[in-house]
């Protein structure tokens, strides 16, 4: 019988319950590719500690946990079906998670290849905008474990790395804000203020020269592109942790200016994650909604996260194919590091496929 490919899908995960908040948190800052921290381990602990009461809350605000496994597992289903059908060469092909701060981690998504006999895998990071600190983070533990495994040579692997201008994704973001416009009454429509929000990052990793905000602003332009330019739009950035400097301006801030410009009809756009989590569910629905309704936004609103959308689940199949069809081992640019980067593992494939195929 013909061994599966892999395709395996990388994302931050999220606590499935309460009570997995704190190990969450913990491994989030304990992750040195985000927080540089002196005494990693024990001031991400500290911090982790510091932060569990206010994140319980606001997870058990959304009903206890995050619904992201869930959404992971249907893109997955979707990507799987749709890729045999495209790609018979490769097929049959089988989706793993690895989440980095929850379960599955990439230990799981491993054991779980090597059960089911995969030889060809191929990383596929859920991130459609490359950073250090997502795609990179999740792609360095992911080598890292198969060292802890002995897994190593295992499996013969290549990596799509990012994909912001992809025409699937920018379709499926495009379809999400008409479905977001459609929640506004038809005479206001037109009135409609798109306010893009994306993960922040700590400014010093922008400083770094991280991708991440010119590939934002590279989806940003794209989706406005498809919608032919039909509203005023902006981009900010939200969720910003810990006593450091982070990118902005700060989808909060913003929310507030507008406010005070009198502005009415306010649509937020989630541009850097393809599924609910706690950052839409309970930051932007509840947080920011509460601000907007404190400043006069009165149609404040938000554009529905990609979750099952099947524009998106072909998209990650035509991911996929493309890419075991390139025979390429990544992008081009994901060879290039940030300008002080001392991390071997960074922008590296482990045993890479090439190596074998050539």
């Amino acid at each position: 019988m013909k061994p599966a490919t892999g395709i395996v899908l990388l994302n931050l995960g999220g606590p499935a319950t309460l009570d997995d908040v704190e190990p969450f948190l913990t491994r989030l800052f304990q992750d040195p590719e985000i927080f540089k921290l002196p005494f990693q381990s024990t001031a991400g602990r500290w911090f982790a500690k510091l932060r569990t009461p206010q994140i319980r809350a606001n997870y058990a605000a959304i009903g206890g946990g995050s619904p992201i496994l869930r959404w992971t597992e249907e893109q997955a289903a979707g990507m799987v079906r749709l890729l045999d059908e495209r790609s018979p060469a490769t097929a049959p092909h089988r989706a793993y998670i690895a989440f980095r701060y929850t379960e599955p981690l990439s230990e799981t998504a491993l054991r779980r290849m090597q059960a089911d006999g995969v030889e060809r895998a191929v990383a596929l990071t859920l991130y459609p905008q490359y950073s250090c600190t997502t795609t990179g983070s999740s792609l360095n533990e992911l080598w890292r474990a198969a060292g802890r495994l002995g897994l190593e040579q295992a499996f013969r692997w290549s990596v799509i790395d990012r994909w912001p201008t992809h025409p699937g994704f920018i379709a499926a973001m495009a379809e999400s804000v008409r479905a977001g416009l459609e929640q506004f009454p038809a005479a206001e429509r037109d009135d409609v203020l798109l306010l893009f929000s994306a993960h922040s990052l700590p400014i010093y990793v922008v400083d770094q020269g991280d991708p991440y905000p010119q590939e934002i602003g590279a989806s940003v332009q794209a989706v406005m592109q498809q919608l032919g330019f039909s509203h005023e739009y902006l981009l900010a950035y939200q969720s910003q942790v810990g006593p450091i400097k982070w990118l902005g301006p700060q989808t909060e801030d913003v929310v507030r200016q507008l406010g005070k410009r009198k502005r009415r009809n306010v649509l937020v756009v989630p541009i850097a994650f393809v599924s609910d989590h706690i950052e839409t569910l309970a930051e932007i629905d509840q947080e920011y909604a509460e601000l907007a309704h404190q400043v006069g936004l009165t149609g404040f609103k938000r554009a529905p996260a990609l979750n099952g959308s099947a524009l998106l689940q072909r998209a990650l199949a035509e991911l996929a194919a493309e890419h075991l069809a390139s025979g390429v081992l990544a992008t081009r640019q994901y060879g290039l590091r940030c300008l002080d980067c001392s991390n071997p593992l960074c922008r590296t494939v482990l045993n890479p496929s090439a190596a074998r195929e050539s």
